[in-house]
């Protein structure tokens, strides 16, 4: 490494501190930038000589904080903040509150109410559709009835249920 570039180097460091301070905006990247041009300058040396020492760091000293910049806004448009400037005691949390599990409690005991006052075939018309997944047809062919029955309990169910729970949300 020849002492030519190091004195050139801090010859001009104040020059190209302030190159890089006006593009990166933060002494520390700055810094950094200034840094890397030197490392760089001296590995190119050693491949062959630099006719510009000047030039060849104010170059890579523009192009690093450019790229420093790049990064950046690359990264702040797919990366999330590390905490997004919010209090960790205002997160809402996953599970449901305890007023919430009263209210889905109650409401699954009015549900199974509405069910219970089914006639026989239609709440088992509903449970093989609703709960085993199987079709209209299949169930046709399970309890040895037309499909339009099928049809006719399960909308029935439906009714059931629909009026039942709007009983249950007026009261």
């Amino acid at each position: 490494m020849p002492t030519s570039l190091t004195a050139i180097y801090l010859d001009h460091r104040q020059s190209l501190l302030g190159r890089a301070l006006r593009i990166v905006r933060d002494m520390p990247t700055a810094e950094d930038v200034i840094q890397e041009s030197y490392l760089r300058a001296c590995n190119a040396a050693q491949k062959e000589p630099i006719d510009n020492i000047a030039a060849f760091l104010h170059r890579t000293v523009q192009n690093l904080a450019l790229d420093h910049i790049r990064r950046r806004r690359t990264q702040n448009r797919f990366e999330a903040p590390a905490s997004g400037g919010v209090d960790p005691l205002e997160v809402a949390c996953n599970s449901p509150s305890v007023e919430d599990r009263l209210l889905h409690r109650e409401r699954l005991t009015q549900f199974m109410g509405a069910m219970d006052a089914l006639p026989d075939r239609a709440r088992r018309v509903w449970l093989l559709n609703r709960v085993e997944g199987m079709s209209y047809p299949q169930i046709a062919a399970h309890l040895g009835v037309s499909q339009g029955t099928v049809f006719n309990d399960m909308k029935l169910a439906m009714g059931h249920f629909l009026d039942a729970m709007a009983r249950a949300d007026r009261a």
